[in-house]
């Protein structure tokens, strides 16, 4: 390495040691620009996911949701067995334990 790069990395290096005290110092601005960075981050992260997402849907004119019929009768069955089963309960009669 050169002389140069040695002297800007120790500089680096100093800076980076005093960067959390002077961060203290002035710990209500340091607060206000972590907070307008994670609304900036929080924003971002909102329209890729969130707004971007639809836009692109309506511009390719496709819906991604196909309803599936055969599906929905097998869910269908799979519930009116449930309420079979639990309509049976009712009518057997349990022994009761806590009388003697």
């Amino acid at each position: 390495m050169t002389r140069q790069k040695i002297i800007k990395l120790k500089q680096l290096k100093a800076f980076i040691k005093k960067l959390p005290k002077k961060l203290a110092e002035k710990a209500f601005l340091t607060f206000l620009g972590l907070f307008v960075l994670s609304l900036i981050f929080s924003g971002y992260i909102f329209y890729k996911y969130s707004i971007n997402p639809q836009s692109e849907l309506v511009e390719n004119g496709k819906i991604g949701l196909k309803f599936k019929s055969e599906t929905y009768q097998k869910i269908l069955q799979v519930w009116q067995n449930n309420e079979e089963q639990f309509e049976k309960t009712d009518t057997k009669q349990y022994f009761n334990l806590f009388i003697r």
